[in-house]
């Protein structure tokens, strides 16, 4: 996944160094190069032989250590640099960055990169507010570093408030937004909806269906990866919020159906994974569920058709794409819904295939366009969106 990638991990003095041997053991799963870069008061706190297992490279503390092949060692690494992480950072060395201080291997090898460097502060919280390390970290943004807002929450000193690295999670979405792609996607703009709607039959019940959200959610997140800037409309699901996109949240069709139509229109490319309710309750203030011989029966109407509307109201130079989910006749029926409702392209996929459709990370689709029709084999949804985004662009 980051097979050719260089990262480097410059760690400060901070009882959250732990959390950065998790952060380098899966980069490390992920095939990246990874260099360590150690300021001796974060060897208080973490082995810098903890490192050295992990990542398979040496731990660079000493700017004057001969303990390696010769070369100016911070230059070598900044050269061969694709992005830099300061983590856990303290307000020491915020500040030596901010002011152009490099007295250690750490700072001298961070001002010598010209990669996207991305700053993590984490401090006790009196530290993190004060005016001085509030200024250096202004300062940085106008140097063009990124800065991770540490959260809040219980602290080793025992305060609660603002200071907390964030998790591993979270640190490596900084650097999977920054080198996992190339930004070809910089330029565009690109509505997703994902995930299922709820329709309410009373303040128990609701109509849905089975939907995950987790196919809409991995084209985000590739796109988001590749430079986009995305909106995210989402019903609910068990899924992690989503970073880096503009994400709106809603439950009924006809919520989402508003929140596509206020967005769509400065779209480049719409992408509608969700699976819509097809149903809801015709009245649900007055409906009354009929109940006979144990059954039960309710007035339903149809939700509104969302691809239907998008299809009508296509802006030039728009790119529509939806999905279809069959049990039967997969290409006849998504043939007929690609004409129907004005698609560039859609995606098509049986439900009764092993390892295709809700639920699974795994997905099997056919590509359905005017002019072909490509099927894919069994993949990951993480490859799915790619392939689908690949084969947009190409028809863009």
């Amino acid at each position: 996944m980051l097979k050719g990638k260089h990262i480097v991990l410059a760690v400060t003095g901070s009882i959250a160094a732990y959390k950065i041997a998790n952060l380098a053991s899966m980069l490390k799963k992920m095939d990246a190069k990874i260099t360590v870069l150690m300021t001796q008061n974060a060897t208080n706190f973490i082995n810098p032989i903890t490192f050295e297992t992990l990542t398979g490279n040496k731990c660079l503390i000493d700017t004057f250590d001969r303990n390696f092949q010769y070369s100016v060692e911070h230059v070598s690494i900044a050269k061969s640099a694709d992005v830099v992480l300061v983590a856990p950072a303290s307000a020491n060395v915020i500040g030596k960055l901010a002011n152009g201080i490099a007295d250690d291997m750490l700072t001298t090898t961070v001002m010598a990169c010209r990669c996207k460097k991305i700053i993590s502060p984490a401090m006790n919280t009196n530290m993190y507010e004060n005016p001085i390390v509030q200024d250096n970290i202004d300062k940085l943004k106008r140097f063009g570093m990124e800065i991770i807002e540490p959260t809040s929450g219980y602290l080793a000193c025992g305060d609660t408030g603002a200071g907390k690295l964030p998790s591993e999670e979270v640190l490596l979405e900084y650097i999977l937004k920054e080198v996992l792609y190339e930004k070809d996607l910089a330029d565009k703009k690109i509505l997703i909806s994902a995930g299922p709607t709820r329709e309410a039959i009373d303040p128990v019940r609701y109509i849905t269906n089975h939907s995950t959200g987790k196919m809409g959610y991995a084209i985000a997140k590739h796109c988001m990866r590749r430079g986009a800037q995305v909106t995210l409309v989402t019903g609910k699901t068990q899924l992690p919020r989503p970073m880096f996109m503009n994400v709106i949240d809603i439950t009924t069709a006809a919520e989402m159906f508003e929140a596509v139509k206020e967005n769509y229109e400065d779209m480049d490319i719409i992408i509608k994974s969700a699976a819509v309710a097809d149903y809801r309750p015709a009245n649900v203030a007055d409906n009354k569920i009929k109940k006979a011989d144990g059954d039960m029966s309710i007035a339903l109407e149809r939700t509104t058709d969302i691809l239907g509307f998008l299809g009508e109201n296509k802006k030039e130079g728009q790119f529509l794409c939806g999905f279809s989910m069959e049990t039967q006749n997969m290409i006849e029926n998504s043939n007929k819904k690609l004409i129907k409702k004005n698609l560039d392209m859609i995606v098509a996929n049986n439900l009764k295939e092993s390892g295709a459709g809700f639920g699974t990370d795994t997905n099997i689709v056919t590509l359905i366009t005017r002019e072909d029709c490509i099927n894919l084999p069994i993949m990951t949804k993480d490859d799915v969106a790619k392939a689908i985004i690949d084969n947009i662009l190409k028809r863009m």
